[in-house]
């Protein structure tokens, strides 16, 4: 990120090692808190220095049911003086249940379940985001989800007659079904691309977006990019066997995406 011109970004989206002595291949994550959150500060000072003054960084962490503080230290950190501003805080439900109006019970997603008498299962993560100054603009039903009740949309002057309303602060983004994720998700701690789609919609730029990641793992925010035709996208990753898989997602979803394009397709 040094490299890189001031002010030369428009979005970021990352999640960077958790500290919670994940199984990693090329970083050991298991340093002292002090030191986890004194390199944190310093990877997050050269994403506001690269940040537009109308950027946002979303910020994507969890902690764990044994070390729970630990998005709220990274948070409270990121928001000291000479970085950035909390300006919205979402959650990313990963696995629910609902109740329908019938009262039959539903549950979708996946979690990883946990054998304890203490804890619960652990069924989200934080996402925050960040600005400069806490006066970013939104395009907030670009994100957004349709009415239930469609006489809302008359209802309220803000709608302009469109069906969308604000997504609110719960994101509901599973991860997709697979059968080994050794092969189909080789990373102890990716995300959906739907997840950075989210971010990139929210953000409002749309194909003009200039998108950075500086903790790329397994490519799923340059997937992102590419669905949305957003005209910059930029990576870091120190791992080749990470970035190796990576371009692998690219080239795989292209050849999906040529593939479905074609007429002649099943």
């Amino acid at each position: 990120m040094r490299a890189m011109p001031e002010g030369s970004i428009d979005l970021v989206v990352t999640s960077p090692p958790y500290n919670l002595g994940i199984n990693y291949g090329n970083y050991e994550d298991t340093r002292s808190t002090a030191d986890y959150l004194a390199w944190c500060r310093e990877w997050a000072l050269e994403i506001r220095r690269v940040l537009a003054p109308d950027g946002s960084f979303f910020l994507n962490v969890g902690g764990s049911p044994s070390n729970p503080l630990l998005p709220h230290q990274l948070l409270l950190s990121l928001c000291g003086e000479g970085l950035f501003v909390l300006q919205n805080t979402f959650h990313w439900i990963k696995s629910i249940t609902v109740e329908t109006r019938a009262g039959e019970q539903i549950s979708a997603g996946h979690f990883k379940p946990i054998n304890s008498k203490r804890f619960v299962n652990d069924c989200h993560e934080y996402i925050f985001h960040f600005t400069k100054l806490g006066q970013v603009l939104l395009d907030r039903r670009a994100a957004g989800v349709p009415y239930a009740d469609k006489s809302n949309i008359a209802r309220w002057a803000h709608t302009g007659g469109s069906d969308l309303r604000c997504r609110g602060n719960n994101w509901f983004i599973p991860y997709k079904t697979i059968l080994s994720r050794d092969k189909e998700r080789p990373h102890p701690a990716s995300y959906p691309p739907a997840l950075v789609e989210q971010c990139i919609r929210l953000h409002g730029k749309g194909e003009t977006t200039r998108l950075l990641d500086p903790f790329l793992g397994i490519g799923s925010s340059a997937l992102a990019a590419k669905h949305l035709d957003i005209a910059s996208f930029t990576g870091f990753e120190i791992d080749p066997d990470y970035l190796a898989v990576a371009k692998s997602r690219l080239v795989e979803d292209s050849a999906q995406g040529d593939l479905f394009s074609s007429p002649n397709a099943p």
